[in-house]
C-alpha cells in the first residue's frame, strides 16, 4: 500500500472512492463518492439525487440544522444531509482538507458504525498534498459552552486534543473518559473501530416513529437491561468513551479548519458540541487563525 504523507499544506484524496451502504435512520440503500478536490475547496457534500434546486451544503458548523440523533446539515433550499459525524472524524483525523462528497440520498452510511471503514477507504486511496498553505484555528483563550450537566471547552494547546468523560446508569457502561492526541495513527488505533451505540427501549421507541430504519447489531451496539446483545461484544472496554470522543472528533471539524487547542468534553454530544463552536465564533478575540507552514506545529507522517 501507498505510504500516506500528511502534510502542512493542504490535502485531498488521490484518488475516487466510492462507499455503499445503508442510511442508520432511513434505511435505504446509499452510494457516498469522495471526490478530490481544488485546493480552499474545504469539504462539501452534494446530493446527486437532488437536480431542482441547489444541492451543495457546506461541512460547516452554521449549516447544523439537527443534532437531534446526529449531526445533520443542510442548505437555505431545505437540501440536507445527515449522520455525517463518522466521515467527518475521518477526514479530521487523516488531514484531508478538501473534498466533494457525493452522496445519492439524505444519509451518510452508516457502514459498521465506526469511522473504520471510511478510514481504509481513505488509506486506500491514498492522500494528495496541495500547494496551498493549510490554516488551522489556534484557541487563544477558553472557550466554554454548557447546558444542564453537559459541557465543552476549548483551550490553548500547542497541538490538536481530545478528551471525553461520559457517565450513564447503565452496568455496561457507567463512567469512562478517554483522551488522545489527534493524529492519523493514534486515531485509527485507538478510537477509530469504536461504534455508535443505543438502548433497546430507545430503538423499539424510534422505529415507531419511523426512524433508525437501517439499525442492526452488524452497525450498533445495543444494550437491553444489562446486557450488551451483540454476540461478539465489545470491540474495547471503554468503546463508550472512544465512540463519544470519535464523535466530537467528526463535529469538531464543522469549524471549517482543525483546531489547534484541547477539547474537553463532559457527557457531551452532538447538540453541545455544536454550540461549543458557535460560541466559539462568537468570540473571534479567543482564537485567530494561523497557517500551519509558518508555525511550530507538526502533523505526523503515517505509514500504512
Amino acid at each position: 500500500m501507498r505510504k500516506l504523507e500528511p502534510t502542512l499544506s493542504q490535502n485531498t484524496v488521490a484518488d475516487h472512492i466510492v462507499i455503499q451502504g445503508t442510511g442508520l435512520h432511513s434505511g435505504a440503500d446509499a452510494t457516498l463518492r469522495i471526490h478530490p478536490a481544488k485546493a480552499d475547496n474545504g469539504i462539501i457534500f452534494m446530493r446527486s439525487d437532488v437536480s431542482d434546486r441547489n444541492n451543495l451544503v457546506p461541512a460547516l458548523w452554521d449549516h447544523v440544522i439537527d443534532t437531534k440523533l446526529c449531526t445533520v446539515i443542510g442548505n437555505k433550499d431545505g437540501v440536507s444531509i445527515g449522520t455525517i459525524e463518522h466521515l467527518m472524524a475521518a477526514l479530521n483525523a487523516m488531514n484531508i482538507t478538501n473534498a466533494m462528497i457525493e452522496l445519492d440520498g439524505p444519509e451518510v452510511p452508516i457502514m459498521d458504525g465506526s469511522s473504520l471503514p471510511f478510514i481504509t477507504a481513505i488509506k486506500k486511496a491514498g492522500i494528495s498534498a496541495q500547494k496551498a498553505p493549510q490554516k488551522a484555528i489556534k484557541i487563544l483563550e477558553d472557550i466554554t459552552f454548557k447546558e444542564d450537566d453537559k459541557c465543552v471547552t476549548l483551550s490553548p494547546s500547542e497541538c490538536a486534543e481530545f478528551a471525553i468523560t461520559i457517565d450513564f446508569a447503565h452496568k455496561s457502561i457507567g463512567k469512562q473518559s478517554f483522551a488522545m492526541r489527534l493524529d492519523a495513527d493514534n486515531f485509527t488505533k485507538d478510537i477509530s473501530d469504536a461504534r455508535t451505540f443505543g438502548f433497546m427501549h430507545e430503538f423499539n421507541h424510534l422505529r415507531s416513529l419511523g426512524l433508525c430504519l437501517g439499525g442492526t447489531l452488524d452497525n450498533a451496539v445495543a444494550l437491553d437491561g444489562d446486557k450488551v446483545l451483540n454476540p461478539e461484544g465489545l470491540r474495547h472496554d471503554d468503546e463508550f468513551a472512544r465512540h463519544k470522543l470519535l464523535d466530537a472528533i467528526g463535529d469538531i471539524y464543522l469549524a471549517g479548519h482543525r483546531i489547534i487547542g484541547t477539547y474537553k468534553g463532559y457527557k457531551s454530544g452532538h447538540a453541545v458540541n455544536n454550540n461549543a463552536l458557535r460560541a466559539l465564533f462568537a468570540n473571534p478575540e479567543k482564537w485567530t487563525l494561523v497557517d500551519m507552514q509558518n508555525t511550530a506545529f507538526a502533523i505526523k507522517e503515517v505509514a500504512v
